[in-house]
């Protein structure tokens, strides 16, 4: 049911179809009719939500954390585009009641539609937990387990299926990623500065993203940090500063980041798995750290300029950033400190449907620490297929700070 990834899940729903229970474990009919009931109707409340933008219609059926876990998630879908939600079909596996908790199956087919028009239709198992609170049934969580559970925001949400490599021909190509990604080592800590890109307010619905990470290439592991930009088509684009650990979704940290600003982001193992991601914004001088467990394979470094990914592994549009410049790369490699070219890092080309370069990065300067990447004038259709990293970094939620 509700769900956002990476950069953007888009499942929630209305129920249109009520398919019978073809296994019923609750011992009581009315307490079964009960639990059904209520996911029924929080379904149909999150639509309404969204419809209005108003999250406080979702709060009778949820439990308190559950509630702020879909405020978010709905904010993320609004944020992105989404403009209709429906619940296609839905069909009623098991229902099962253990004193004050249940469990309940569904399989439910969704249709989500794009503000540019695209409309994305899936079909997942659903396994709910409901608890009862003061003689009501409320949803605890919601499930996926036919695809990867997360457990990071915004809630039980779902990653697409592992990711694949960015490297699926060893020719340096991908269908999301652009820049330079360094392996045959270990790697314990990468740094990068670049500058957030300006876009003309009539530019249309796409997003891109910035990062630095360790991991991802030859690995399902990926700990990232960077900054995000979502231009919505009516005028206006926002901007965040994020971070994320694979499989779970991104999160975005308290950092303002708006056009033109310098950024520097590094991740840096301070002992085993503990890593502390840091961000300045160069122009403001604000800045943010991080500590966060994560088990690493550290088996590479990257600096990329990414294509996020919706739900299902669909590209979302990757938008017209320009030429976005990348400096002072640096990792630390088997515990020395190289540049991007000390480290034998590989180009990565961006590579559309049709196989035609979206994004293109430029070689490596003189000193090894710097270069562009520069999107072409080739349209990206919405959505695209993903044929490389399974989720994003995710679709980092966009969340406007006061009087930006």
């Amino acid at each position: 049911m509700k769900r956002f990834s990476a950069r953007l899940f888009l499942v929630v729903g209305l129920l249109a179809t009520i398919v019978p229970a073809t296994v019923v474990d609750a011992a009581d009919q009315g307490t079964n009719a009960a639990i059904q009931q209520v996911i029924q109707r929080s379904n149909d409340e999150q639509v309404q939500a969204i419809a209005a933008h108003d999250a406080s219609l979702m709060a009778d059926t949820l439990t308190a954390d559950h509630f702020q876990e879909l405020v978010q998630i709905n904010q993320d879908l609004l944020s992105h585009g989404v403009v209709s939600i429906k619940l296609v079909k839905l069909d009623w596996g098991a229902v099962a009641v253990d004193g004050a908790t249940a469990s309940a199956t569904t399989y439910e087919t969704w249709s989500t539609t794009l503000a540019d028009g695209s409309t994305d239709v899936s079909r997942d198992r659903n396994d709910y937990s409901l608890v009862l609170d003061s003689g009501v049934w409320k949803i605890k969580s919601d499930a996926h387990p036919d695809q990867t559970e997360v457990t990071g925001r915004p809630g039980p949400s779902l990653v697409t299926p592992p990711p694949v490599l960015p490297f699926p021909d060893d020719q340096g190509t991908s269908h999301n990623w652009s820049g330079y990604a360094a392996t045959g080592g270990t790697y314990t800590s990468v740094t990068g500065t670049w500058t957030v890109p300006q876009f003309t307010a009539d530019g249309t619905f796409g997003i891109d993203a910035a990062w630095v990470g360790i991991g991802g290439v030859d690995s399902h592991d990926l700990i990232q940090a960077g900054t995000q930009q979502t231009v919505n088509g009516s005028g206006s684009t926002q901007y965040e500063a994020w971070i994320e650990m694979l499989p779970r979704t991104s999160r975005p940290v308290p950092l303002r980041v708006h056009a033109g600003d310098s950024v520097t982001v590094s991740i840096a193992e301070q002992s085993p798995d503990q890593w502390l991601i840091s961000f300045t914004n160069n122009t403001t001088g604000q800045p943010y750290q991080t500590t966060q467990h994560y088990v690493s394979s550290r088996s590479s470094a990257d600096w990329v300029e990414e294509a996020p990914s919706g739900g299902r592994g669909n590209l979302l549009p990757l938008d017209n950033f320009g030429t976005i410049a990348f400096s002072n790369g640096t990792a630390v490699k088997d515990g020395q400190t190289v540049t991007i070219a000390g480290a034998n890092a590989h180009s990565i080309t961006m590579l559309g449907d049709t196989n035609q370069a979206l994004a293109v990065p430029s070689s490596l300067s003189d000193d090894g620490t710097s270069f562009t990447v520069a999107r072409t004038d080739v349209p990206a259709a919405t959505p695209r297929r993903q044929t490389g990293r399974g989720l994003f970094p995710g679709i980092p939620s966009i969340i406007p700070f006061p009087g930006d």
